[in-house]
């Protein structure tokens, strides 16, 4: 039974470059509660970025953002005893939540360097359409391309 529609939360954008964007992307990042640890390595990357493209770094980090977001994803669908790979089209807050995960995971994967730096590097990397989480998101929607029969059962 449906109880009404949920109330989101409102985020404040960060306060050096007053971007929304900015901000979910240190609360995504953050870990055990501590978003000024997170905020400090954020604006580090960001500052990496400026230096390395010299345009702003803000309007890099939301293109990379446009750049990694996935416009289909494939979901189970159980239908008379066999599960589906049913390609759908992703909704736009989970867009952005997806695009932030890849970047966060792709980022984290570089072992051995300081976290600003890995992070400074996929963001110019999923700039340019390249990099992990672009892949990702590639390979996500080779995904949904080679499941297009079942197309059908979305409802």
């Amino acid at each position: 039974m449906p109880r009404g529609k949920i109330q989101l939360r409102q985020v404040n954008p960060d306060l050096i470059y007053n971007s929304v964007a900015v901000s979910k992307f240190i609360n995504h990042m953050m870990k055990g509660g501590k978003k000024s640890a997170s905020a400090k390595i954020m604006y580090k990357a960001l500052e990496i970025v400026k230096e390395k493209s010299k345009k702003n770094p803000v309007e890099v980090f939301e293109t990379a953002l446009v750049n990694i977001t996935p416009q289909v994803e494939v979901k189970s669908r159980r239908v008379g005893g066999a599960t589906y790979q049913v390609p759908m089209e992703v909704k736009g807050n989970r867009k952005n939540s997806l695009g932030m995960r890849w970047l966060l995971t792709a980022a984290r994967a570089h072992k051995g360097k300081p976290m600003a730096d890995s992070l400074s590097d996929e963001i110019l990397l999923a700039f340019k359409n390249e990099g992990a989480a672009i892949k990702k998101k590639e390979d996500t929607h080779r995904m949904a391309e080679a499941n297009r029969a079942f197309a059908h059962f979305a409802w």
